[in-house]
């Protein structure tokens, strides 16, 4: 399994809008771009699919922009990452919308592929937005730049 810059770049938008926008002042994309170094119009599309799903949300006008509908203690990468990157899973037949496939009562391979299922989601189900931001922290002290 492979994240894809849009998971990536999901995960730093969020964390970019918990960094930037603690005051309660909203976060601008075009800001986030500048300091991300990253596309407004990928981003654009990113943060769509972040406030559709109610994870941000949008203030309108010139003093505008972006901002976490709940505390970063709420969100995990989990959330986030399969928000944008869809199913975590290793291989297709975990998924538990896959055609069940005629092997997998004899199946060995299921078990490895079941234990690297679990040791992912054990990781991005317990990484919070937060422990990021603290991470961040620890690395980066006070800059603003991820």
């Amino acid at each position: 399994m492979k994240i894809s810059t849009k998971g990536r770049y999901a995960l730093r938008l969020m964390l970019d809008i918990a960094l930037n926008g603690q005051g309660g002042e909203p976060v601008r994309i075009k800001d986030i771009a500048a300091r991300q170094e990253l596309s407004v119009k990928y981003l654009e599309q990113i943060i769509g699919v972040l406030n559709k799903a109610g994870f941000v949300r949008s203030i309108r006008g010139p003093q505008g922009g972006y901002l976490l509908t709940k505390n970063p203690s709420e969100y995990t990468a989990g959330m986030i990452l399969r928000l944008t990157e869809g199913s975590l899973d290793p291989v297709s037949c975990l998924d538990d919308c896959a055609d069940p496939c005629s092997r997998m009562e004899q199946c060995v391979t299921i078990i490895l592929w079941k234990k690297l299922k679990d040791a992912i989601n054990g990781v991005v189900d317990t990484v919070t937005l937060e422990d990021l931001l603290e991470w961040h922290e620890q690395i980066n002290g006070n800059n603003y730049v991820i």
